[in-house]
């Protein structure tokens, strides 16, 4: 139960992700819940580094969704090099 926990709360926090950031976003609903589950690892890693979190606990919705973002960023970056020699 903890695994489609886990899907159903990436797949929110990716889609909020994909419709904040402007711009053509990859793939379909696994990707974005990908991208969710993986904003949400660097969103707990961001906020324990600036002393946000202690250790053990995770990241909450809104640093998540900053964490999705940041990635979202990255991926347009390099996407606009590949594109824009």
């Amino acid at each position: 139960m903890h695994w489609l926990w886990v899907l159903l709360i990436g797949l929110v926090i990716g889609a909020v992700a994909k419709f904040v950031m402007p711009g053509k976003d990859p793939g379909g609903f696994i990707v974005t819940i990908l991208i969710g589950i993986a904003g949400s690892l660097v969103g707990t890693w961001l906020g324990r580094t600036i002393g946000l979190y202690q250790e053990g606990q995770s990241a909450g919705f809104i640093m998540s969704v900053v964490g999705a973002l940041l990635l979202l960023g990255i991926y347009h970056l390099i996407r606009r090099r590949q594109v824009n020699p």
